[in-house]
């Protein structure tokens, strides 16, 4: 039966692959990129350089395939929807390159940015292709360094103090509110910077951009004061490249009624 890898390969630096992730990556066939287009063609450089980092030169296969497009205007009721219809569009593609690119006993690898267990497709849409019933094939997954773990680790700080909980959300669903009972919060996925409606309480922001790659940009502060130049270097970063991948911590600080 077919095999495929789904690898955790961190957020950019080929250092920060596990020792499971290098045995996963020597074993495998054929590797499966997709690609989102010219602008972001560096993304898929960066997984080009982490196989040559950890794999001889010439001795992997290496299938490309162009990543949908997803309705990003799509809001409110819509984002649902149209999330899943571009997952049912990759799992199109996943179920092509496997079925064709993949011989009946071979191995196959995804590559994941970060973790594939945290706010990655992957998993979900491998689960809809075996659904489909026209390709088999077992899968297995190797965990990464997350960009979560890569930004305190850069930021030198920890994700909660004693005895908190620490919530990973979306920009999303910061922009709604700070979380009830929650005083450090990871935020991923915010296109608009929801950190802004915080600028007038006491609540520090660790902020990072391309964690884990020459371009890495790091900010820590009050949102007061960091805020602002998060705003530039962002806004300067993402026309400089074309594209952005941002993630950043909030904590907000004891104050009164709050232990």
């Amino acid at each position: 039966m077919r095999k495929i890898h789904v690898i955790g390969i961190g957020a950019g630096d080929p250092d920060q692959l596990t020792l499971q992730a290098v045995r996963a990556l020597q074993g495998t066939d054929v590797f499966f990129l997709l690609g989102k287009g010219e602008v972001k063609g560096d993304l898929t450089q960066l997984r080009r350089d982490i196989l040559d980092a950890h794999l001889p030169a010439g001795s992997y296969r290496v299938v490309e395939a162009r990543d949908p497009e997803r309705d990003r205007a799509a809001g409110g009721s819509a984002y649902s929807p149209a999330v899943e219809d571009w997952r049912s569009a990759r799992a199109g593609i996943y179920e092509r390159l496997i079925a064709e690119e993949l011989g009946e006993d071979g191995t196959g690898a995804f590559l994941v940015w970060g973790d594939p267990a945290l706010y990655d497709s992957t998993l979900g849409i491998l689960q809809e292709v075996l659904e489909r019933g026209s390709v088999a094939f077992d899968y297995d997954v190797v965990p990464g360094i997350s960009s979560v773990s890569a930004l305190v680790a850069r930021h030198r700080t920890g994700l909660n103090r004693v005895a908190s909980p620490v919530q990973i959300t979306t920009g999303r669903r910061l922009a709604e509110g700070f979380p009830e009972g929650v005083d450090d919060v990871v935020v991923m996925l915010d296109a608009h910077q929801a950190f802004r409606r915080y600028a007038e309480e006491d609540v520090d922001i660790y902020w990072g951009a391309y964690i884990g790659t020459p371009d890495e940009i790091l900010v820590s502060g009050p949102i007061a004061e960091a805020g602002p130049q998060i705003e530039r270097v962002r806004a300067e970063a993402r026309e400089r490249k074309g594209w952005i991948m941002d993630t950043y911590l909030l904590r907000r600080n004891p104050g009164p009624g709050r232990a």
